[in-house]
């Protein structure tokens, strides 16, 4: 018997029990599908979060009030000596030559208001330097004005903060009310959605020093670092460490890197892409078994085919071929299925979370395609060889 004939005699014998190969496709399909999927969803989480943390730049340091113990914890987290101060931030840009920008954030939640229009935001207190280290820019007017501890009685509003208090108007010029002060609009920053858990659209940025007022504080939550070069972060990170250490009279700040905080969540979503791809994988063999239980059915039914091969002359490697490549068949099928099914899934997905760049790698769908076609190998070979043993005499009885 050649190739051709083999496969068209599987073909015949698939197509003559519909309903048992669909269900043997269906079982592949769903395997393969899965593992489709959820690979794609834990690499669209990976690149989403990569994403978030490139937009901010790559030679960012973020100084945390606290030293983060090797214990555990948050940095943060614990009692801290000594608070993060504006005269901080400002000894860390001049003292460091490698420092560009040293940008004090002090945060907050109060109610903006106008008129009778009124909104429970994120309030964060900055210097102008903040615009070009998160990469903002402006739709109207301009961002804070240039110093270090920022004393003026001005805001500058986000996207969706502007439309929701100034629907239809220009809000710059206008006074609004951050809490209890009054305060003229001087700028509305363009759209820039969510970063790092923040909506930079949903916010009002104040001059440091105002704010720390406004919400009553005496220090601040963070300081953002960019330093001159990507090259020069790691030296800016262990001359930032020294200097505070040298101002506080001790180690009590923590300092990491944006670009080390990235590789770990990097490291971290890795993981759980594949563990995500071994639970799917499961499901294919899952499948397999199904492929095997559906053809020792097909050799108890078929004992007279087989032993009128036989009596034809086919050998057992001719029987073993015959019963493998519908095993084969039906496992591939499955796989080509799947992936229209995981196809399917992902652009549905897509249609609700377009912001997730859920792409299933292509290490993924060759492993899956290649894990269905060995499943129906693997899986087949047993009823196969049942059938090279048959007796021809007895299978042509139909015992």
């Amino acid at each position: 018997m050649r190739t051709l004939d083999v496969l068209r005699f599987a073909l015949r014998a698939l197509r003559a029990h519909r309903l048992r190969t669909g269900m043997s496709l269906l079982g592949v399909a769903i395997g393969v599908a899965s593992v489709v999927t959820l690979t794609a969803l834990g690499e669209g989480a990976r690149g989403y979060v990569t994403q978030q943390f490139a937009d901010i730049g790559s030679n960012i340091l973020i100084v945390f009030p606290g030293k983060n113990e090797t214990t555990g914890g948050m940095p943060g987290v614990g009692g801290v000596p000594h608070d993060l101060t504006l005269d901080d931030a400002i000894a860390l840009r001049r003292s460091i030559p490698e420092v560009a920008r040293s940008v004090p954030i002090a945060m907050g939640t109060e109610t903006v208001a106008h008129g009778e229009r009124r909104r429970q935001v994120a309030v964060a207190g900055t210097t102008r330097e903040m615009m070009d280290v998160r990469g903002l820019h402006m739709a109207r007017g301009s961002y804070l004005p240039p110093g270090d501890r920022g004393e003026e009685t001005v805001a500058v509003l986000g996207k969706t903060v502007a439309e929701e208090l100034f629907p239809g108007e220009n809000p710059v010029g206008q006074v609004v009310r951050v809490g209890a002060w009054r305060l003229r609009v001087i700028g509305v920053t363009g759209p820039r959605g969510v970063q790092l858990g923040l909506d930079l659209d949903d916010f009002v940025s104040l001059p440091v020093g105002t704010a720390m007022r406004l919400l009553n504080r005496s220090s601040l939550f963070r300081i953002l670092i960019q330093a001159r070069s990507p090259a020069e972060t790691r030296a800016a990170q262990d001359k930032v460490v020294r200097l505070l250490t040298e101002r506080h009279g001790e180690e009590d700040i923590t300092c990491v890197r944006q670009d080390a905080v990235a590789s770990s969540f990097d490291a971290i979503l890795r993981a759980l892409t594949l563990a995500l791809a071994a639970i799917a994988a499961i499901s294919l063999a899952v499948a397999g078994i199904g492929i095997m239980n559906v053809m020792l059915v097909s050799v108890s039914e078929r004992t007279r085919e087989v032993g009128l091969l036989k009596a034809l002359g086919a050998g057992r490697r001719q029987i073993l071929a015959v019963f493998l490549s519908e095993a084969v068949v039906l496992s591939t099928a499955g796989g080509l299925l799947g992936l229209l099914l995981g196809e399917g899934a992902l652009r549905v997905l897509l249609g609700f979370y377009p912001d997730l760049p859920a792409q299933a790698p292509t290490w993924a769908v060759a492993a899956a395609l290649a894990v269905s076609a060995v499943v129906g190998v693997v899986f087949g070979v047993a009823p196969a060889r049942r059938a090279t043993r048959l007796d021809p005499v007895i299978a042509l009885q139909g015992r």
